[in-house]
Order: C-alpha cells, then sequence, then structure tokens
C-alpha cells in the first residue's frame, strides 16, 4: 500500500472468449475518466494485469483491486482460481481492509462464481466497495458458450462506473 500521495488500482482479470476482458477494460476506461474529472490523473496509476501474470508483489502494492472473470461451469474460472491459489498465502494478512470489487461475465447466472471470490476475498479481508457487477450474455448452447462475446453498451457503462466508483474512492 503506497503512503505518498500516489495510489496504486490493480485490476486482474481473466477472460476466454472477450466478454471479461471487454469489462475488464471498461473499469479501466472508468477509473481513468473519474481521475480526469477530479484533475487527479497524476495521483492514480492503473496497473492492468492478466491474471496468470499477477504476483504478490503486484497485490502488495496495490491500494484497490478490480477483479475481473468469466464464469465457467458455475463456478470461478480455473485461470482465475489459479491466481488467488497462487498468491493467497504469500500476501495473507497483509492486504487488510484493502477496497476492491468484482466483475463476472456469465451464461445465465454468475452467482456461484461471485459467492466464490468473495469467499477468498474475505479470507484477504479485504474490502468489499459494492455488489458484484456480473454481466449476462445469455450463452446457452456450445455455440454461444465458445463464441467471442462482444458486451452490450449498457454493460460498458455499468462497467465503467464500477471502475470509476473504486477510483474515487481511492483519490
Amino acid at each position: 500500500m503506497n503512503s505518498n500521495d500516489q495510489k496504486n488500482l490493480l485490476i486482474v482479470w481473466h477472460s476466454r472468449t472477450g466478454a471479461a476482458l471487454q469489462m475488464a477494460q471498461a473499469g479501466m476506461r472508468g477509473a481513468s475518466k473519474v481521475a480526469t474529472e477530479l484533475e487527479s490523473s497524476h495521483r492514480l496509476h492503473i496497473v492492468f494485469k492478466a491474471a496468470g501474470q499477477v504476483q504478490p508483489g503486484d497485490l502488495l502494492s496495490a491500494d484497490a483491486f478490480l477483479f475481473c472473470a468469466p464464469e465457467n461451469l458455475a463456478a470461478l474460472s480455473g485461470a482465475m482460481k489459479e491466481f488467488f491459489d497462487h498468491n493467497y498465502y504469500g500476501v495473507l494478512d497483509r492486504l487488510n481492509g484493502r477496497p476492491y470489487a468484482m466483475m463476472i461475465s456469465a451464461g445465465s447466472d454468475g452467482s456461484n462464481a461471485a459467492r466464490q471470490m468473495e469467499r477468498i476475498c474475505t479470507g484477504w479481508r479485504l474490502r468489499l466497495i459494492a455488489p458484484v457487477l456480473i454481466v449476462n450474455t445469455n450463452a446457452q448452447t456450445p455455440e454461444a458458450i465458445l463464441a467471442p462475446k462482444t458486451i452490450t453498451v449498457h454493460d460498458h457503462a455499468a462497467c465503467e462506473t464500477l471502475g470509476g466508483t473504486l477510483a474515487a474512492l481511492l483519490l
């Protein structure tokens, strides 16, 4: 966590078909927009990393987190779960109280993946700043599930708002 005036927002994402990546990118845009509106873009440093690239040091240097992943087979995606597994004990009891938000892309529900991620973040003693944002792509057939996704303008806006809210809390 930073003691100086600069704040670090770590956005950790995993995506299979593009929806979660678009959501994470929209969250990043929202955070940047709010920092600019608050005339504080010089104070906000956004780190945007794929789940498999994140190390404990990335988490320890962040002041807040935005986690974004798909739900797969009614659970958190394997790559996102591996991110948490890989880093969990290296930062346990060292992130206490830091704010976070989460986004889930889902074919129909997403609530189980959200519960799974929230339980992990509770173990890290992070502070959830808003209800989980679940974007439902309505993918129900094998073809639709595997197809590249494009999230709606409304979903982009919701993701931007969540990213912006997290940035506003930091600044």
